[in-house]
């Protein structure tokens, strides 16, 4: 409703000058330098690359790093070119929402089919690709859910193949001015974050190993115990044809069996 309106109306006000001037020095937002790669149209119907102010800031890559999927999609819907901006490090908004872990804006460009024939191998003034920037260490990031190491990692990891999804095969393998390809820049950057997962799942099955052994204590003991105990005349269950009795014993039955399955499994994890 109204905030839409509101996100509309800023987007498009952002879209019109790509360059706005801001009071940087008191600005808390992102800061970003001029911006070149915007193409344009000259008067006999070709198309020229023209670079836009100096020392302006790009609303599309403020609103990419912040995560503001709304304040993107129009200004890309209203100015399809800002598509093609890049920043004073050589970075398009691929580098930006992928090193920022912004999906939402990383999904909605990769359906430009022609603008990312392009962006898919741009390289920035290091010579990083866009799947470097999954390795890249980000130190003014904080995500949006705090998650485990494991979980962390298996996010990382999932990042890593979304991107290399879209990255062309011969870039998978490129290397920047470090000399090192994308896949050796994470195992790099992510050793210390793997270390911590393997800690917190050793931690995690040690604890999990202890239940599993009261639980399996529980249910073979229960497995000698008859529910509602037998008939003194004839020996057999008294609630030998009632439901609960089924239930019962197929209750103890399937906890003794996840347990003594799930020990030896906890138990390799911890060693």
């Amino acid at each position: 409703p109204e905030s839409q309106e509101f996100v509309s109306e800023l987007a498009k006000l952002s879209a019109k000058d790509g360059s706005s001037n801001v009071n940087l020095s008191k600005s808390k937002l992102p800061k970003y330098g001029s911006c070149y790669g915007v193409l344009s149209t000259d008067e006999t119907g070709g198309s020229s690359r023209q670079p836009l102010k100096q020392g302006g800031v790009t609303p599309l890559f403020l609103a990419t790093k912040s995560g503001c999927v709304e304040i993107v999609k129009e200004i890309l819907k209203i100015y399809p070119q800002a598509v093609e901006h890049i920043d004073d490090e050589g970075q398009c908004i691929l580098h930006v929402a992928i090193k920022y872990r912004q999906l939402e804006v990383f999904e909605h460009v990769s359906k430009m089919e022609v603008p990312m024939r392009w962006l898919v191998r741009r390289l920035d003034n290091n010579g990083n690709t866009i799947l470097h920037m999954v390795g890249m260490p980000i130190h003014d990031y904080v995500p949006e859910k705090m998650l485990g190491p494991a979980l962390q990692l298996q996010e990382e990891l999932l990042w890593f193949e979304r991107v290399k999804s879209v990255t062309k095969e011969a870039f998978v393998c490129h290397q920047n001015n470090m000399k090192e390809t994308a896949e050796a820049l994470f195992a790099t950057t992510k050793s210390k974050l793997r270390n911590s997962a393997r800690d917190w799942l050793i931690r995690t099955s040690e604890g999990c190993s202890i239940v599993a052994v009261l639980i399996a204590t529980v249910a073979f003991t229960a497995a000698y115990t008859i529910p509602g105990g037998p008939d003194q005349k004839t020996g057999f269950p008294v609630l030998l044809y009632h439901p609960f009795f089924v239930v019962s014993t197929a209750s103890d039955v399937l906890s003794l069996a996840c347990a003594l399955i799930s020990l030896p499994l906890l138990v390799s994890y911890s060693v």
